[in-house]
């Protein structure tokens, strides 16, 4: 079977560090957990990191330090996975779906404008697919209109718009560490901000509520602990040292693909020219006329694993029954999009043959 995506790293790289923190016996809140949040500062130019156990947990987190609940509104990103949308749907506001771009799957301006009002509170900016077209314009409307710009960049890690890395572009931007991504410790996460206030908010509530004065703790707020075992941060720190390598290794990836399959109907996801797209995932949409989920089955059965692109949140069963909003460019993109594999090593050719081949 030809996966979807292998992670970047093996044990040997890992198993001198590893034996370190065994012999050491200090399995969390050491050497290697307080190292990884610097490390993701240098890398993406934010002033501060924090560590979590998921993107979701980040999320919500982000959504907790801006006191966020009942009857407040959110708007998000139509096309995501729905942790995006359970995490607003968890705290108790409204989710306001908002439509997005057919060609670079991200979050429309002028649909964001139309759905701003006096109860919006927050604003989740999606790079779908790790792609962060628009999330400049998106921060300057929800500057202009005093409104916190959370970004879910779960899989956005090592994109780029302009010079600045994805993770210090936006008010709060939260990553994935999940098998999926292009930097895995099987499960983890990150936020990361240069707000002073955020930051000080997020250590407070990252820390069980609580801060240390003369080494006493005092809880002076309800917390968690989403902390992240050294033994993940060095599987982390070890891949963050070549992400861009990989990164350059995707967009050749994904060339290839597209250097074929544009020429028999397919459309790549595109992105504005003075971005660097990390290729996450590769995502193209199916020539009119073909139906996606049979040309996933039919890769399958030609040993090739496959997928959507992602999800249209508006219409998951839950959603689309309680709010009865279902935003159509999204709902295009979940029916015909089809993410294929992309990782080092991979028999593109065999991948691009069995496509071309499919009415054969």
């Amino acid at each position: 079977m030809i996966r979807l995506i292998k992670p970047y790293i093996c044990y040997d790289e890992v198993k001198a560090d590893f034996e370190e923190i065994f012999n050491s016996g200090i399995f969390t809140k050491g050497t290697f957990s307080m190292k990884l949040p610097e490390e993701i500062c240098r890398y993406t130019g934010a002033k501060y990191s924090f560590n979590t156990t998921s993107a979701t947990t980040a999320l919500a987190v982000c959504l907790d330090i801006l006191n966020i609940g009942e009857d407040d509104e959110v708007i998000i990103s139509d096309f995501s996975f729905p942790a995006t949308v359970n995490v607003v749907e968890a705290c108790g506001a409204i989710p306001i779906f908002c439509d997005v771009d057919r060609e670079s799957y991200n979050m429309l301006p002028d649909e964001l404008v139309k759905n701003i009002t006096n109860k919006t509170k927050a604003v989740i900016f999606v790079s779908a697919l790790g792609n962060p077209s628009g999330l400049d314009k998106i921060q300057k409307i929800c500057t202009d209109n005093n409104i916190t710009l959370i970004h879910d960049a779960a899989c956005a890690i090592g994109s780029k718009i302009g010079d600045q890395c994805v993770g210090g572009i936006a008010d709060l931007e939260c990553f994935s560490f999940h098998p999926r991504k292009l930097l895995t410790s099987g499960e983890g996460g990150a936020i990361t901000t240069s707000c002073d206030e955020f930051a000080e908010r997020l250590k407070i509530k990252l820390s069980h509520g609580a801060t240390v004065k003369e080494g006493i703790f005092d809880f002076v707020d309800y917390g968690y602990n989403y902390r992240l075992p050294d033994l993940q941060c060095v599987m982390l720190l070890k891949q963050i040292a070549k992400l861009d390598e990989i990164v350059m290794q995707r967009v050749q990836i994904q060339q290839q693909y597209t250097n074929h399959l544009e020429n028999v109907g397919f459309c790549s996801q595109k992105h504005d020219i003075n971005v660097l797209h990390n290729m996450q995932s590769v995502v193209f949409t199916v020539p009119e006329g073909m139906n996606r989920d049979d040309l996933i089955e039919y890769l399958k059965n030609e040993s090739i694993e496959s997928t959507l692109g992602t999800y249209c949140l508006s219409n998951c069963t839950y959603y689309k029954e309680k709010y009865n909003n279902v935003q159509l460019n999204a709902l295009w993109l979940e029916q015909n999009t089809i993410t294929l594999p992309c990782y080092y090593g991979v028999d593109v050719e065999k991948v691009i043959k069995s496509i071309i081949n499919i009415d054969k």
